[in-house]
């Protein structure tokens, strides 16, 4: 057993690692916590000397894959184990795991050691580097999202031209970029042009390019955003807003699969998917003769139409914990949580702007509040409103009810297990734990090595 005087000197040691390290006694109970553990998990040493490391952690590999638990079992260390933990805030965090097994001078052992390092911002920085966006980004769990989802690895597979039509905020360049992404054009580029912010003269040498020499103060080649992607994908936002000429020149291009900068002699072969998209109704467009028919079916090989966020509200819930995920990194807070007063007034709300705007007041929110948990106050004042009926309010409730009823029943199916839970849900584990302990769902208990009580 330890003295004061060597408790003293391990604890003054640990405190200087960078790292986090605690060590567990053959009970799977935790006998010392460093400083680094306390950071990154949040939780204090105090709290955590004595509780089961699951019991800390939370961590996605505890109920069925512990690193810890196979050093014991092996005797062989593990070295650099990824896996992800849930904070006392709630939050998944991605962590690098080494254990070891701790042994007296007799050779017996008598507990085991982890260091864990946050890999929080390398795993940001990476994505941010790769501007990765994949399915598992989009947010929905509600039927017409899940319909989207159940072909989109289909058209991901494909180099048919896909049609997105939605209004805006719906999140169809997000969607253009996971289709890129999951597509075996993934290592080219995705080049996305906003066909709306350009004027037509503008836009006709951001689509072909030019030839140096082409007009006066052309002074080199500038190749076009057709010839950028090349290989990859082009993303063509608002196509309803190109004039009937530049149709005929992009009906041409999806035809020919050549380009032709202006100066240019001779056309160049290029390879490139289409995705386009609009917030407007094309084919009402090509019936009053505002946009060519031959166009219009040359790109709506593949059509999707993403629903407005009204037609999916459902997703709200899981959509505010996305957001305030988010915004807790990108701002550095702690927000935990919003109220069910400001949470009902937010599936009450009909949302014109649709995701876009529902993020816009989350963003807001996290500028007025000043404490853990986002109230009524802290919304736009037209979220605020009194006039809402009691009939609506009333259905918003029902809505919270039915998600507590879908996420204890996904529970029961599974078990209790959280990771496979959280899975079929779509959510993070993280949000899993905060969705069960503010709605008092109950479900088994688990001890230290994850089996079940």
């Amino acid at each position: 057993m330890d003295t004061g005087i060597e408790k003293h000197q391990r604890d003054v040691i640990l405190d200087s690692i960078n790292e986090g390290v605690f060590t567990v006694d053959p009970d799977w109970r935790i006998t010392s916590f460093n400083k680094a553990a306390e950071k990154i998990t949040g939780v204090s040493r105090e709290d955590s000397i004595g509780r089961y490391c699951s019991e800390v952690f939370h961590a996605n590999i505890c109920e069925s894959n512990c690193a810890l638990r196979q050093t014991f079992e092996t005797g062989k260390s593990n070295v650099n184990v990824t896996a992800y933990i849930v904070n006392n805030k709630g939050f998944r965090i991605p962590i690098r795991i080494s254990t070891a097994i701790l042994k007296n001078d007799k050779g017996e052992v008598i507990g085991g050691v982890e260091t864990f390092q946050d890999l929080s911002q390398v795993e940001r920085l990476q994505k941010e580097l790769k501007d990765k966006h994949t399915f598992e980004d989009i947010v929905g769990r509600s039927p017409a999202m899940m319909n989207l989802f159940n072909i989109l690895p289909q058209i991901s597979e494909s180099d048919s031209t896909v049609l997105i039509e939605g209004s805006s905020g719906t999140g169809k360049e997000l969607f253009a970029r996971a289709i890129h992404n999951m597509s075996n054009r993934k290592k080219k580029r995705f080049v996305a042009v906003n066909c709306a912010a350009l004027p037509d003269t503008l836009l006709e040498s951001e689509f072909f390019g030019y030839k140096a020499g082409a007009f006066t103060d052309a002074k080199k080649d500038k190749p076009g955003r057709f010839l950028l992607a090349d290989g990859g994908t082009i993303f063509l936002d608002e196509i309803g807003d190109i004039s009937p000429a530049l149709q005929v020149r992009l009906l041409r291009v999806l035809q020919e699969r050549t380009v032709e900068p202006l100066g240019a002699t001779e056309p160049i072969k290029i390879d490139v998917r289409v995705i386009a998209a609009t917030n407007k109704d094309l084919s009402q467009l090509v019936q009053e003769g505002k946009f060519r028919e031959d166009l219009f079916y040359r790109i709506k090989v593949i059509h999707l139409k993403m629903p407005t966020l009204k037609e999916r509200k459902e997703d709200i819930r899981l959509l505010v914990d996305h957001i305030i995920e988010k915004y807790n990194r990108l701002q550095g807070k702690n927000i935990t949580d919003i109220s069910v007063e400001a949470m009902s007034r937010l599936i009450e709300y009909d949302y014109p702007g649709n995701v876009r705007e529902l993020e816009n007041i989350i963003e807001q929110a996290f500028v007025l509040c000043r404490g853990d948990i986002i109230e009524l106050h802290h919304l736009p004042a037209e979220l605020r409103s009194d006039m809402l009926s009691s009939e609506d309010r009333s259905s918003s409730m029902s809505l919270l009810e039915m998600e507590k009823n879908l996420i204890a029943g996904k529970l029961r199916l599974y078990g209790g297990n959280r990771k496979l839970t959280a899975r079929e849900l779509g959510i993070d584990v993280s949000t899993l734990y905060r969705k069960i302990l503010k709605m008092n769902i109950d479900v088994p208990d688990v001890d230290g090595r994850g089996n079940r009580k």
